[in-house]
């Protein structure tokens, strides 16, 4: 059967695609992947459509063996990999053959993908093979699990992507919300002058920074009436820290939200390491919505930014295996005379 089997799997590790949306009157959120980028990423370098499920590794650890000769991807979050001893580049495509052992470790933290062509098979639930843990969907993949593939339409590999620069923290854009205008302006112009840092607290619901200074409650925010919530809204709590609500957020909520993450900033939040710094920069929502535009003609043209992965000669324990000249080789398959 071709697939994968997983022979060690740390926490955190889960299958995901681009979530469920619409279930928001159901009381369901998206889920998905935490860096939707990654996918894209991930499909341009297999020549694949970008919804097929992947392995999503959070700051944790996976091995696993082929089951038969697989074109796999390896976006998000770097982390170091090695197949049977070799190091694998990552950001790059490569042929896993069958019987192969791939080894995932040293992730600085963030999200780490990999990806198989042809997608990694489970039953949809709900149109999604995604694992939605807050709402019992799904599970953290466990030692001893075996996946399936679906047909991969094959191409080439060998492949290398520059990805979006977004691993060391930075500005995220925000525009506001219906309660931004509850904070006085002078509290609004002090949050985009305030340097955040990651807190440890985070999870696929969200992640919670510290300001350098003072917080940003509202007086007035014990009053606000639940309403509806997205990945990428701005609560404030009760101690004044801002928490940013991710892929598996709650559907509605009571906390004031001063802004919101555009969309295509969210894997910037995401992917920053523990304590890196952050800052927040208001944009009008005619500005989002271009930006917006941007990044998706950005990801459709991923494709076209591949480049052939150059190995150093010197890393080919393999190295007489290959026809390096034209006519020559290493001569074992030569006929006896």
């Amino acid at each position: 059967m071709a697939g994968v089997e997983i022979l060690r799997a740390g926490p955190g590790v889960t299958l995901q695609d681009f979530g469920r949306p619409g279930w928001l009157a159901q009381g369901l959120s998206r889920g998905g992947a935490m860096d939707r980028l990654a996918l894209h990423e991930g499909a341009a370098l297999l020549g694949q459509e970008a919804g097929l499920a992947a392995l999503e590794i959070a700051g944790s650890f996976l091995t696993l063996t082929a089951r038969a000769d697989l074109r796999i991807a390896l976006t998000g979050a770097p982390m170091r990999a090695d197949a049977d001893g070799s190091a694998l580049t990552w950001n790059a495509s490569h042929l896993l053959p069958k019987g192969a052992r791939l080894d995932l470790s040293g992730s600085p933290g963030g999200y780490s993908y990999l990806h198989v062509g042809g997608g990694i098979g489970a039953p949809e639930t709900l149109g999604a093979r995604s694992a939605h843990l807050v709402a019992g969907l799904g599970q953290m993949v466990e030692d001893g699990a075996v996946f399936e593939v679906g047909p991969d339409t094959g191409g080439r590999t060998g492949q290398v992507l520059n990805p979006l620069a977004r691993f060391d923290g930075g500005v995220l854009r925000i525009v506001e919300t219906p309660q931004t205008a509850l904070y006085p302006a002078e509290t609004r112009a002090r949050f985009t002058e305030t340097v955040f840092r990651k807190d440890a607290r985070g999870n696929r619901m969200g992640q919670r920074l510290v300001p350098d200074g003072d917080g940003f409650e509202l007086p007035s925010g014990l009053t606000i009436l639940s309403d509806t919530i997205i990945p990428g809204d701005i609560q404030i709590t009760g101690d004044g820290a801002p928490f940013v609500l991710a892929a598996e957020c709650q559907t509605t909520g009571g906390y004031p939200r001063i802004g919101t993450v555009l969309p295509c900033d969210l894997p910037r939040l995401v992917q920053a390491p523990h304590d890196a710094v952050l800052r927040f920069e208001w944009v009008s929502l005619k500005d989002a919505v271009e930006l917006e535009r941007r990044e998706a003609a950005r990801r459709a043209a991923l494709p076209r930014e591949l480049r052939p992965l150059l190995r150093d000669p010197n890393d080919m324990s393999d190295l007489l295996a290959y026809q390096l000249i034209s006519g020559v080789s290493c001569g074992d398959e030569l006929e006896e005379a």
